[in-house]
């Protein structure tokens, strides 16, 4: 693996999911692998599980670990080419970036969308800069379009919590939010779940359609009731328009997911990336239920993390 922005930068997702549980089951199993080599994690935007799981994951192998929160500890960035810098911003991100290169054997980003250029955000307009001008290997820790770590995560979550000898269903549902959300984890979470031996299904209202790019095929629903229906797990998580990029169509029905909710479905597992607005997007019971695995989606964020990080060091140990 020379870098690890999306699905299709893992050669083969099922003996990825299989090593990272093999480090669930000894996290502490390769400490010398990461040895005398540096991991830089910069954070343009806030984060909780993103942080504390990749620093676990990077100090269980070895690594020296470099966390810049760049919003608030580094220059004001500049990100447009050929910009003349004769305002608030101090350094440009290709400088940064070549600076980084120096100290760092693999840089990993997180970077959300701006929400206010469809454009800029499609394009990945910070993450692209950082693949084009790092000398070394690149992690989205999160990106304009994509969190593939958090993808991965979720992907390990299923695997271990499904045993019967079928595929289950899984259903991607639109929450209610209180404002414009991106599109990341949706997006990535579809586009995993199309290389899962899963039956997936998408349920949200209509104008909230995610990006087609990476839905493709996947049967959108647009009755909640109707998707939930024998779902073996239900992910939760909120988006603002694509098509209308960061509206908030008006939505009358009620999506938030509740017990009873629960009951049309297959006992089915509850799912969420956290942060989550309790009783907005799902109520307390479901939240604080039996069915929830949301906080066992969070302890495999390391888990996610480390195998990908094992795997990028073992690409540059063996050179």
């Amino acid at each position: 693996m020379k870098k690890f922005t999306a699905v299709s930068d893992v050669k083969n997702l099922q003996e990825i999911i299989k090593k990272a549980l093999q480090i669930k089951e000894n996290p502490l199993s390769e400490t010398e692998k990461g040895k005398g080599k540096t991991i830089g994690l910069v954070f343009l935007n806030s984060s909780l599980r993103t942080r504390l799981s990749s620093q676990i994951a990077a100090q269980n192998l070895g690594l020296n670990v470099l966390t810049l929160n760049a919003a608030q500890e580094a220059w004001n960035l500049e990100f447009a080419d050929g910009a003349v810098m004769n305002g608030d911003t101090v350094e440009h991100i290709k400088d940064a970036i070549e600076v980084l290169n120096q100290y760092c054997d693999i840089i990993a980003v997180r970077c959300f969308a701006g929400m206010k250029s469809k454009e800029d955000d499609v394009n990945e307009s910070i993450l692209s800069q950082f693949e084009q001008h790092a000398k070394v290997p690149v992690i989205s820790l999160e990106s304009a379009t994509r969190h593939p770590l958090q993808s991965l995560a979720d992907c390990i979550t299923i695997t271990e919590s499904w045993q019967e000898d079928r595929k289950p269903k899984v259903v991607l549902t639109w929450a209610p939010h209180i404002k414009p959300i991106a599109h990341a984890v949706g997006n990535s979470f579809a586009e995993w779940m199309q290389e899962m031996d899963v039956d997936f299904v998408i349920t949200n209202p209509e104008g909230y359609d995610l990006d087609k790019n990476f839905t493709k095929d996947v049967k959108v629903i647009y009755n909640q009731d109707e998707a939930l229906k024998d779902a073996d797990f239900i992910y939760v998580k909120n988006w603002s328009s694509f098509d209308d990029y960061a509206a908030m169509p008006e939505v009358k029905e009620n999506w938030m997911l509740t017990n009873e909710k629960l009951e049309n479905t297959n006992q089915a597992k509850v799912m969420h990336c956290l942060p989550v607005r309790r009783n907005v997007e799902l109520s307390d019971e479901v939240m604080d239920g039996e069915n929830s695995i949301i906080y066992q989606q969070a302890k495999n964020r390391i888990f996610s993390a480390q195998a990908v990080f094992s795997e990028i060091l073992g690409e540059l140990n063996s050179k």
